[in-house]
């Protein structure tokens, strides 16, 4: 007989609905939505939405629902966090840095952090400028890598002056790698990035394409990329609008955003 055989007791009790732990939602948590298994960051909240940033930068919507989404593997409903004047909100940095409200700027540290070029230095700027100045760690330009050795030489590296440099396009077999190769010194930490420019260190997504372009070598690249993104301006104006588009580690490579933080910590040691 099958399960339709007996009368329904329709005065039966109730199936109760599941109920779910109430979690406070902050800007910057890490959840996943448990329909579509995205995981995100969340970048913004109201009581009926949730936007969360995923991992290749784009930024998506999901209805927030008890029991939703996902918080360190347990199912939550997500409630706006409440007001109280005995536990205020830590802000923090671009970075991710707890951010130190109305600290005065360090006076400069001997150690120093140098890049290939301007544009390395503004978007480190850009992103841990806060910290930089509350630890004071100068950034320098090189403007060029190629006689890293002397420079080295001329900093004079030792115990409580070191020296951290980031190079652009830092893999096996390129100009830069060879050079990196030539400072052996204890005070002296060398990390870079694998991309061939410090542009293609932001998230494609972050400034709405799918990919960078790949340009042919012996063609500047920067002019390169400009030309396939049928940009009709100047590198150095088209670089002021990628930067403005940044806010923060997020929307950065994580190969690019380790290397600077293990300069920072090892400037600082």
């Amino acid at each position: 007989m099958g399960v339709l055989s007996e009368p329904l007791d329709l005065d039966g009790p109730s199936r109760k609905r599941p109920t779910y732990p109430s979690v406070p939602v902050e800007l910057g948590m890490q959840i996943r939505h448990r329909a579509s298994f995205k995981n995100g960051i969340v970048v913004a909240f109201d009581p009926n939405w949730i936007t969360l940033r995923g991992e290749d930068g784009r930024e998506f919507k999901q209805r927030n629902e008890p029991g939703a989404f996902s918080f360190n593997g347990t199912s939550v409903t997500l409630v706006k966090a409440p007001k109280t004047a005995s536990s205020p909100r830590l802000e923090r940095t671009a970075s991710g840095s707890i951010a130190v409200p109305n600290a005065p700027a360090r006076v400069a540290r001997p150690s120093r952090i140098y890049v290939e070029g301007i544009h390395d230095a503004e978007l480190i700027e850009r992103v841990w400028g806060d910290d930089l100045r509350l630890e004071g760690l100068v950034v320098e330009p090189l403007h060029g890598a190629d006689d890293l050795a002397t420079v080295v030489r001329t900093f004079g590296p030792r115990s409580g002056r070191r020296l951290g440099v980031l190079l652009d396009h830092l893999v096996d077999g390129t100009k830069e790698s060879r050079i990196a190769a030539e400072v052996n010194h204890p005070d002296v930490l060398i990390t870079g990035h694998p991309f061939v420019d410090v542009w293609q260190c932001i998230k494609p997504a972050v400034i709405g394409i799918d990919r960078w372009p790949i340009i042919e070598m012996g063609t500047d690249w920067k002019t390169g990329v400009c030309a396939e993104l049928g940009i009709d301006a100047e590198p150095g104006v088209v670089w002021k609008q990628l930067l403005s588009n940044v806010t923060g580690y997020i929307d950065l490579e994580s190969s690019f955003v380790g290397a600077v933080e293990q300069l920072i910590d090892f400037c600082c040691a």
